[in-house]
């Protein structure tokens, strides 16, 4: 039954293509500028006080903002258990960081969009069942390749977030708290073929966690060069 709730969202997306364009898309990056720079949060679950207290800085107006729950040591029994993620440890990994044991707060200056290899786009599609269908894409600057000597090599990061306002689930602080996320590589092989204008694309269904609230769902994403810079991000709105 969870085969044929994805294979009929697969198809439902590809009817979409490209990127989720289809009228049921009513959240996406479209017409919002880009972020300035992305500030992750990170919470151990165990640390119940460290999520009902304000953080001791504030992300800038023009950031893009992510809140990760770190799986903890008391495993099910940690207070924000429910919303620990295997994609929080996999995050801190990659950004070369230990597991806090309260909070930890990374910050990556996002590369003007001038610098960048081309605009990024995030949408999500029509839910199905317990799964949204999700897409990210980057379009190049002028209807060009981004790379055209084939080049180029691109780690992409979809998150799928719950916005919390401030004042909500005891947050004082508005919040997007991931829920799933998707990671890949674009390279000269993921380029589709006959298109040029949206060179590197992704669509994909992603599993809506038990516990989140649908209505509140939307997605984030960045890309990184080769270097781990941030060349790229956007944010989806929901209209």
């Amino acid at each position: 039954m969870m085969r044929s709730c994805s294979d009929t969202l697969a198809a439902a997306l590809l009817a979409c293509a490209p990127l989720l364009a289809c009228a049921q898309s009513a959240c996406s990056s479209d017409g919002q500028p880009q972020p300035a720079a992305l500030y992750e949060r990170f919470i151990n679950a165990d640390c119940e006080s460290c999520w009902a207290s304000a953080p001791a800085h504030a992300p800038g107006p023009s950031a893009l903002v992510v809140d990760w729950i770190v799986p903890g040591s008391l495993g099910d029994d940690a207070p924000l258990s429910a919303a620990a993620t295997q994609d929080a440890l996999a995050r801190l990994q990659e950004l070369q960081r230990q597991p806090p044991a309260g909070t930890d707060t990374h910050v990556s200056e996002v590369a003007r969009p001038a610098a960048s290899p081309g605009r990024l786009r995030v949408a999500t599609g029509p839910a199905v069942n317990d799964y949204l269908g999700t897409g990210i894409s980057l379009i190049p600057r002028h209807g060009r390749a981004p790379s055209p000597d084939g080049a180029a090599r691109y780690a992409f990061t979809l998150v799928l977030v719950e916005t919390v306002s401030a004042g909500a689930e005891g947050s004082p602080v508005a919040r997007n708290l991931a829920r799933n996320a998707l990671q890949g590589i674009w390279d000269k092989r993921s380029k589709l073929p006959k298109e040029e204008r949206i060179a590197w694309m992704e669509n994909r269904p992603m599993r809506i966690p038990e516990g989140a609230r649908p209505e509140r769902l939307r997605v984030v994403g960045w890309l990184q060069d080769g270097a781990g810079r941030v060349v790229a991000a956007a944010e989806a709105v929901c209209r």
